[in-house]
């Protein structure tokens, strides 16, 4: 898998259990800090789609872990969307500290018009956008 984009994050104490290892739920907050930072290239973002009236909902996520994080770690997310096609698309995610694999995943969505959430096609300006971005 090549990854075209990385976002930084560092373990909160709050992220935590008890022995200061990262909640499994932690990833996918991770994840859509990392999808909201990816879709901020293209014209102004998660926002800008709003306000053109698009939203895009989460259909389903998936993590598998191979290490824990921890406290205090920073972790490399990389981040690439692909599968544009009509109203969905996916996200893949790799976690990484200090280059070694910490967790991978993946999430799918679906745009729908903001409002009365009917399926409507990821915009022709952004399917584009994201085509150039990931070749």
């Amino acid at each position: 898998m090549s990854f075209k984009f990385a976002n930084e994050v560092t373990v909160r104490f709050a992220e935590t259990d008890a022995q200061g290892v990262a909640h499994h739920a932690a990833y996918l907050v991770w994840f859509e800090v990392t999808r909201i930072e990816y879709l901020r290239r293209f014209r102004g973002g998660y926002a800008g789609l709003r306000e053109e009236g698009v939203d895009a909902l989460t259909l389903e996520a998936h993590a598998r872990y191979a290490d824990a994080a921890r406290f205090d770690d920073r972790l490399t997310i990389r981040a690439r969307c692909g599968d544009v096609r009509g109203a969905r698309f996916r996200f893949d995610y790799s976690v990484e500290r200090d280059g070694s694999r910490v967790a991978d995943g993946w999430t799918t969505h679906a745009c729908v018009s903001v409002g009365d959430h009917k399926p409507t096609r990821v915009p022709a300006w952004l399917a584009e956008a994201i085509a150039e971005a990931e070749s």
